[in-house]
C-alpha cells in the first residue's frame, strides 16, 4: 500500500471514531466545554423530564452553574437530554427558585427536609437558606404549641416547677375534696376560675408554663412560680358558718390573679435575677393595693425573699351579703 493511500485510510478511521462517540461524555474536549454551546438546556432528573435555560441554570454559583460551563462533567443520552442521577420531584422547585429568587415551602415537615437535601446537593445556598428559615420558623411554632404533661406524684411536679427555665403559673383545683356544701355561686365561681386558667395559657402560650393540679388539699388555689421558687399565692375558698351547717365558698378574684400572672413574667429568661428583679418584685409588696374581699400575708422564704399569700377568711359566720358587697377578713 502507499504512504498516500495509507494516510487516507487512518484520517478515514478517525472521523468515523469521532462521529461515534457521544457528546460531552467521552472525550476531554467536550467534558470541558459542558454545556456552553448551548441556550437551551433539557434535563432528564431520575425520569421527570425540564426544559430551561442556560441563563436559569447559572444564576447561582451551584452544581448546576458548573455543569453548564464545564467545570462538572454532565451525562447526555442519545437523544441531548442532559441525565441526572437524582428524584425528579422537587427538581421544578429547585428551577423556580433559581427563576424566582424565592419560591413557597411545603409545610410538611419531611418534604421540607427532602427540599432541602436536594438544594445541599444541588449547592443553591439561596434555596438552602431558605428551608433552613422555614424549619426554624416550624421548630419555633411546635414549641409553642400547648403541652400538657401528665404528673403523678408531688415529688414529679416539683421537680418539672425547680428545673423550668420559664415562669409557672399553677392552678390546683380539687372539686372532690369538698367535706362541705357549697355556697349558691361557688360552682360558677369556680368554672369562671378554670376558664381563666384556659385563657392565661392561650395568652401566655410559650412565655409561661401552666400546671392543672387536680390532687392535693386545696379546692382552687392559684400558685405562681418565677425561678424555682414560689413567689405568690391566690386562695379562692373559704368556709361560710351558715345557719344550720358549713359551706364552702369559691371566690373569683379575676384582677388579682390577672395582675400576679403579669408579675411572674419579670423571671422569664432570667430576668428576675439580680437586684433589679428583687427589686420589682419588692415594690409589690405590702404598700399596694388589694382588691375587696382579700389579704395579704408576707411569709419569710429563704431570707429576704418572701410569698405573697392572698387569701380570704377561713371563717365567716353568714353569707347573707348581696352580689358586689362581699365582705372578708383575715384569719
Amino acid at each position: 500500500m502507499s504512504a498516500e493511500a495509507s494516510v487516507g485510510s487512518h484520517a478515514a478511521n478517525s472521523a468515523q471514531s469521532t462521529v461515534s462517540q457521544p457528546a460531552c461524555l467521552h472525550t476531554d474536549e467536550h467534558r470541558n466545554q459542558g454545556l456552553l454551546g448551548s441556550k437551551y438546556v433539557k434535563l432528564n432528573v431520575g425520569g421527570s423530564l425540564h426544559y430551561t435555560t442556560i441563563q436559569t441554570l447559572s444564576k447561582e454559583d451551584s452544581l448546576l452553574r458548573s455543569m453548564c460551563n464545564g467545570e462538572t462533567e454532565v451525562t447526555i443520552d442519545s437523544e441531548g437530554w442532559v441525565v441526572l442521577d437524582r428524584s425528579g420531584r422537587h427538581f421544578e422547585l429547585v428551577l423556580n427558585f433559581l427563576r424566582d429568587g424565592s419560591v413557597p415551602l411545603p409545610e410538611d415537615h419531611r418534604e421540607l427536609d427532602e427540599v432541602l437535601k436536594e438544594a445541599q446537593y444541588y449547592r443553591v445556598q439561596g434555596l438552602v437558606q431558605h428551608c433552613l428559615s422555614a424549619m426554624q420558623k416550624q421548630k419555633d411554632v411546635f414549641e409553642s404549641v400547648c403541652r400538657i404533661p401528665m404528673i403523678t406524684s408531688a415529688k414529679e411536679e416539683q421537680r418539672m416547677i425547680a428545673t423550668c427555665r420559664k415562669p409557672v403559673v399553677k392552678l390546683q383545683n380539687n372539686r372532690g375534696n369538698n367535706k362541705y356544701s357549697y355556697t349558691s355561686n361557688s360552682d360558677d365561681n369556680l368554672l369562671k376560675n378554670i376558664e381563666l386558667f384556659d385563657k392565661l395559657v392561650l395568652r401566655f402560650n410559650g412565655r409561661v408554663l401552666f400546671v392543672k393540679d387536680v390532687l392535693g388539699d386545696e379546692i382552687c388555689c392559684w400558685s405562681f412560680y418565677g425561678e424555682g421558687r414560689k413567689i405568690a399565692e391566690v386562695c379562692c375558698t373559704s368556709i361560710v358558718y351558715a345557719t344550720e351547717k358549713k359551706q364552702t365558698k369559691v371566690e373569683f378574684p379575676e384582677a388579682r390573679i390577672f395582675e400576679e400572672t403579669l408579675n411572674i413574667l419579670i423571671y422569664e429568661n432570667n430576668r428576675g435575677s439580680g437586684p433589679g428583679g428583687l427589686h420589682l418584685l419588692d415594690s409589690r409588696g405590702s404598700g399596694s393595693s388589694l382588691g375587696t374581699g382579700q389579704s395579704e400575708e408576707e411569709g419569710a422564704v429563704g431570707g429576704d425573699r418572701r410569698v405573697r399569700r392572698i387569701h380570704v377568711r377561713r371563717h365567716i359566720m353568714h353569707d347573707e351579703r348581696g352580689h358586689g358587697q362581699q365582705t372578708v377578713y383575715k384569719d
